[in-house]
């Protein structure tokens, strides 16, 4: 059982202890790989180029209000979204209106 006593653990770490002590976790087939493929996804995060953009107080206040509500800087959201669009995951789930019934915007 756990020396951590139960009030100081987040809820998180009592699920991840539970999920660790009921023998849930595999180890990983070849250590060698898996170190490479977390290096090249850390790789992937660095950001090394810096950009200034212009943006009208309504879409800046939009961005800081949804930053909040998925709990991330509004930067950090920034990114995420660019990110996702540059590598085709963005999805327009709001859209009323369908591309081919707009002609392709």
């Amino acid at each position: 059982m756990s020396n951590i006593s139960a009030s100081k653990k987040t809820m998180e770490e009592s699920r991840l202890l539970k999920a660790f002590e009921n023998g849930d976790f595999q180890p990983v087939r070849s250590r060698r790989m898996r170190v490479r493929e977390l290096k090249q996804a850390a790789q992937a995060t660095l950001k090394d180029r810096r950009l200034n953009i212009r943006l009208s107080a309504p879409v800046l206040a939009g961005l800081r209000a949804r930053a909040a509500e998925e709990g991330l800087p509004y930067q950090t959201l920034i990114a995420s979204v660019l990110h996702k669009f540059v590598t085709g995951r963005l999805v327009d789930r709001g859209s009323k209106v369908s591309r081919s019934a707009s002609g392709r915007r």
